[in-house]
C-alpha cells in the first residue's frame, strides 16, 4: 500500500494515464485505418512495384525508430508537431505499423478473394461485402492488434521523449526516470498499471466489437 501511496501522490500521474490512454487508442485506430486496406491490397492484387510497396512497409522494422525519428524532428519541428500529442501519435506508428500491415495481409491472405467475388456476382456492394463477410472474420486479428499496438505504443519512451519534449507525458516518460530512485512497491504499483491500461482498452474495443460488427452472436 505504501508504494499506491507514493504514486498516488505524484502530480503527473493522472494526466499520464490520460495521455498514455488518449495516445495509445488514436494510434491503434490509425492502425487499423492503415493496414486494413494496406494488407488487402498486399494479398489480393498484383500490381507493378508490388515489392517496393511490400519493403516500404517493412522499413521502419528494418531500420531503428531512433534513427528515423531523429531525421523526422527537424521537419516535425518546421511542422509545430513538436511538444504535442499528435506528434507522438506519429512517431508511434513508426514500430507499430509495420506489424499490423503484417497481420492483415496473413489474415487476407488466409480469407482468400472468393467470397467477395461471390457477393458481389450475388448483387452485393463491395464495401457491403466487406462489412458483412471479411469484417466478423477479421475480428481475431483486430484483437490482436489492439492489443499489441497499444503496448507498443504504451512502452515507448525515448521516442515520446524526444518529440514530446518533456510536454507530453505519458506512464512511460514518468516510469523509466522512477527505476533507479524508488522503492520496489512503487516499482510495482507502476508495474500494474501497465498491466491494467492495456486490458482496459482492449475491453473497449471488446465492446465496440460487440455493438459493430455484424454476426457477432453467432460466430462468438
Amino acid at each position: 500500500m505504501n508504494g499506491w501511496k507514493i504514486l498516488l501522490k505524484e502530480p503527473r500521474i493522472w494526466q499520464a494515464i490520460q495521455s498514455s490512454w488518449l495516445i495509445g487508442i488514436t494510434v491503434v485506430l490509425l492502425n487499423l485505418l492503415i493496414a486494413i486496406p494496406a494488407g488487402r491490397t498486399i494479398a489480393f492484387h498484383s500490381f507493378r512495384g508490388k515489392w517496393f510497396f511490400e519493403l516500404l512497409f517493412t522499413l521502419p522494422i528494418l531500420i531503428p525508430s531512433l534513427a528515423v525519428v531523429m531525421g523526422l524532428h527537424l521537419t516535425m519541428i518546421r511542422l509545430g508537431l513538436t511538444d504535442h500529442w499528435m506528434g507522438v501519435v506519429i512517431v508511434h506508428l513508426l514500430p507499430s505499423v509495420p506489424y499490423t500491415i503484417k497481420i492483415f495481409h496473413s489474415s487476407f491472405e488466409r480469407i482468400g478473394p472468393h467470397l467477395e467475388d461471390q457477393a458481389v456476382s450475388l448483387g452485393s456492394s463491395k464495401w457491403y461485402s466487406f462489412y458483412s463477410i471479411y469484417l466478423p472474420l477479421l475480428v481475431p486479428s483486430i484483437r490482436s492488434t489492439v492489443f499489441l499496438v497499444f503496448v507498443i505504443s504504451l512502452s515507448q519512451y525515448v521516442l515520446t521523449a524526444i518529440i514530446g519534449g518533456g510536454n507530453v507525458v505519458t506512464i512511460a516518460t514518468l516510469y523509466f526516470p522512477f527505476l533507479s530512485t524508488v522503492k520496489e512497491s512503487v516499482i510495482s504499483s507502476f508495474s500494474l498499471v501497465f498491466a491494467i491500461l492495456p486490458l482496459t482498452v482492449l475491453l473497449l474495443f471488446e465492446l465496440l466489437i460487440q455493438i459493430f460488427i455484424p454476426y457477432r452472436k453467432q460466430n462468438g
